[in-house]
């Protein structure tokens, strides 16, 4: 494990890659902010802290976009120098463990927000709601390693990887919003207890 060096340090604020990765941690971290504040407005501190810890975990398990851990991976990647691909291991780890504890001890707390419950209704039911976990592994990852290589490189042109897998992001995102589409209207039906006659 090496550590950044000054020098190092200092370039974060001269190419425009580690420009853009800075006011993405930074927007994310006001939006988890601004979120467990009002939330914890709600429903008072501490289970407001676990009901944004849950939503944390809802978007590293339910989206194709690494946002969600790149709030721990960045740091991680500043303070040690260990890619993002293998913090994001960690992070999923993190989520999964903390989804196995609330479902064995307060499973109640996914009905406390509407994105708890769309949570709760994707990862109660493996078929076909696990796809949607699935192709976000896939997206989540594709993102963070263009993550790791946008700390690597100084303008967005030198982007290799970036600009050679770009098309294969798409798609992936393209088939994501599909199933999740087809998700939150099943969803949507079963809550206000309407079927489709077939």
């Amino acid at each position: 494990m090496r550590f950044f060096s000054e020098k190092e340090y200092l370039q974060f604020f001269r190419h425009r890659t580690k420009i853009h990765s800075l006011v993405r941690f930074s927007f994310l971290v006001l939006i988890i902010i601004g979120y467990g504040a009002f939330i914890s407005r709600k429903f008072g501190a501490g289970q407001g802290l676990f009901i944004t810890a849950l939503t944390w975990s809802f978007f590293v398990f339910c989206t194709p976009i690494a946002d969600a851990g790149f709030l721990l991976d960045f740091p991680v990647r500043l303070l040690t120098h260990v890619k993002m691909i293998f913090s994001e291991m960690g992070v999923w780890t993190l989520a999964f463990s903390l989804n196995v504890f609330t479902l064995l001890v307060h499973p109640e707390i996914y009905q406390k927000t509407v994105l708890l419950r769309l949570f709760y209704h994707i990862i109660s039911q493996p078929w076909p709601c696990w796809t949607i976990i699935l192709i976000s592994v896939a997206g989540t990852f594709l993102s963070i390693y263009f993550g790791d290589e946008l700390i690597d490189v100084a303008e967005h042109k030198d982007r290799v990887k970036y600009h050679r897998h770009l098309g294969k992001y798409q798609v992936l995102i393209f088939i994501f919003l599909i199933i999740f589409a087809i998700i939150l209207y099943d969803f949507l039906l079963k809550n206000m207890g309407m079927t489709i006659p077939l």
